[in-house]
């Protein structure tokens, strides 16, 4: 609780009404009130067990006797509470909790949280999806990380299975022993152009079998793969590097290497590191042997199949070893899942997978409780909605996919001629080194303020913006009161007299700053950084209409310019460190 008084009154009504679940939370008074926070006693009323309006008036009554309290008053069962100055500087500026070098938030260092997200596909390049997976992944890694606790961070990349082997196909058939050195490109985009290439072939084929055959015309090109030549080749391709064919396992390592390079540049531009990285080829036996040794569980059909009985949980019956034997995509993540809990032991396992996954995580979670695993009820799926553009979906199989790289290129394009407007005479390197911090700032920004489970469209343009709802708007207020700090000729022996600051304007910006913790909290919790991204922004709305308002440098004495220099310093210190936590690099100079 960073509010000295709202401390107190928790334990005072704690003490009252014999409850220590009970928390006073405070909220920034809403416009057009009077107050600098209210008490919600709604929210305590529960807890509490006692009626809401007479806690409020038991808050008021012991609110209106701490020293910290200027005047308070009741509005139905809210409390607004309006502070001196000098508690609302000393709880905000001056506490120890607001600090940000070291923790903003203590937490449980004990707790080891293992979050694994990006898991890529080794048949082509990341794109646009990819990247809102690796910002909130990494961004949520960070939070968790910034309340204490422990984090590993791990991914899963899909580097086998027909998709896989598509892009083997068409290398045969297409790639002429070329590398992607010869041809100029980055080793996953080059492989990608071959699972193009496949598809390509693979539609051709169908509308062939089609023209032929009428009664096809409505079967879904799915349902056709293996009546296809080209199909057929990758399943024969799949089956030989599942029988350990020593032509094919090279070709599959030689293809695999440049395109995990390729990934390696990419998550490097994105500032992207992991604790550990699993590889499916690795681990995918492994589901499958743990489900044929559990008859405990797991059950056979009369044609063989091995079946989970997941009616408790409203979920059917699940297939996982299908009757030739071969497993399933749950069953692959069964093995895995119990690989993760052995390597790590963590308290706390989470995916970030997107929506579409909802009923498999359903599923995976269900199977993992049957087996009796305690820590089951400690998995969680976080899922995210797709990303669109102004154009519309993505679609991979035709080539029409925003890769990664593309995006990332645009961004730092777009970044560097708003720049060079702003600053015509700046050399090259300067220039080249704000646009990529913007540029990518701005993107992961964008992707990371919407709900993770929010299905958006990304607009370049848009998140590249210096005004409104995006990082460059905070990046901006961060470098601009740099320049207001450098200007400040601080005398050391000045002592600020927090007594002086009693604009709504100043009094706003202090009572913002106080929340920041209770925001990293918040964040981490509910597992959403877009409560940081809304944070940040109201905070430099703040800053903005309290610098327009009132001079700093140029204050009508020495003392409250003081104050309001200490006010900025804080305001830039929890920007910086919003900004950081985000994985987004805050700027000095813009």
């Amino acid at each position: 609780m960073i509010f000295t008084c709202v401390r107190d009154l928790t334990a005072h009504l704690q003490h009252l009404y014999g409850s220590p679940q009970a928390t006073a939370s405070p909220e920034i008074c809403p416009p057009g009130m009077n107050g600098d926070i209210t008490v919600n006693c709604f929210r305590l009323a529960g807890p509490l067990r006692t009626n809401p309006q007479e806690l409020a008036d038991a808050a008021v009554a012991f609110l209106s006797a701490h020293t910290d309290v200027a005047s308070c008053e009741r509005i139905k069962a809210f409390v607004n509470i309006t502070l001196t100055c000098v508690a609302l500087c000393r709880d905000t500026v001056e506490h120890k909790t607001v600090c940000i070098p070291e923790r903003a938030v203590p937490g449980d260092a004990s707790r080891h949280v293992l979050i694994e997200y990006s898991a890529p596909n080794t048949n082509k390049p990341q794109h646009l999806g990819h990247v809102r997976n690796n910002t909130l992944g990494s961004a949520l890694c960070s939070i968790i990380r910034r309340t204490g606790q422990r984090v590993t961070a791990v991914n899963l990349v899909n580097d086998r299975g027909v998709h896989i082997c598509k892009s083997m196909v068409a290398y045969r058939r297409y790639g002429c022993g070329e590398t992607p050195e010869s041809h100029g490109a980055k080793g996953d985009h080059y492989i990608g152009s071959y699972y193009v290439k496949f598809e390509t072939t693979f539609r051709e084929q169908i509308q062939e079998l089609r023209k032929h055959n009428a009664d096809l015309a409505e079967t879904k090109a799915a349902d056709m793969f293996l009546d296809t030549e080209i199909g057929r080749a990758a399943q024969d391709e799949l089956v030989a590097w599942e029988n350990g064919d020593l032509d094919v396992r090279a070709l599959w390592h030689r293809l695999n290497s440049w395109v995990l390079e390729g990934f390696s540049t990419t998550y490097a531009r994105l500032g992207i590191v992991f604790d550990h990285t699993y590889f499916e080829s690795e681990t995918y036996k492994i589901g499958k042997n743990v489900v044929l040794q559990d008859r405990e569980n797991f059950s056979r059909t009369e044609d063989g199949a091995v079946v989970a009985d997941l009616s408790a949980d409203k979920l059917g019956q699940k297939v996982l070893l299908r009757r030739d034997g071969t497993s399933v995509y749950v069953t692959q993540d069964i093995g895995t899942t119990l690989m993760k809990y052995e390597d790590f032991r963590p308290d706390t396992m989470i995916w970030i997978v997107g929506d579409e996954q909802i009923h498999h995580f359903k599923v995976l979670f269900a199977i993992i409780r049957k087996m009796g695993f305690e820590w089951s009820s400690r998995l969680h799926h976080i899922p995210y909605g797709m990303v669109n553009l102004p154009s519309g979906k993505m679609k991979s199989r035709e080539g029409t996919v925003v890769d990664a790289d593309d995006l990332l290129d645009e961004m730092v394009v777009l970044a560097r001629s708003a720049t060079r407007e702003r600053h015509p005479t700046l050399d090259d390197a300067e220039l080249d080194k704000r646009a990529t911090a913007i540029g990518i700032g701005a993107l992961k920004f964008m992707l990371l303020k919407m709900n993770p489970r929010t299905t958006m469209t990304f607009d370049p343009a848009a998140a590249i913006r210096f005004e409104g709802d995006s990082g460059p708007y905070v990046q901006y207020a961060h470098a601009r009161i740099a320049s207001l700090l450098q200007k400040y000729n601080h005398d050391s022996a000045t002592q600020i007299d927090w007594s002086l600051p009693n604009s709504d304007e100043e009094r706003r910006i202090a009572v913002r700053c106080a929340m920041y913790p209770e925001i990293l909290d918040a964040a981490a919790r509910d597992f959403d950084p877009s409560v940081i991204c809304g944070y940040l922004i109201d905070l430099t709305k703040d800053f903005n209409r309290f610098y327009k308002k009132h001079s700093v440098l140029s204050a009508p004495s020495d003392a409250l310019k003081a104050v309001r220099i200490a006010l900025c310093r804080r305001v830039q210190q929890i920007l910086g460190d919003g900004l950081a936590v985000l994985n987004i690099e805050a700027l000095d100079e813009m």
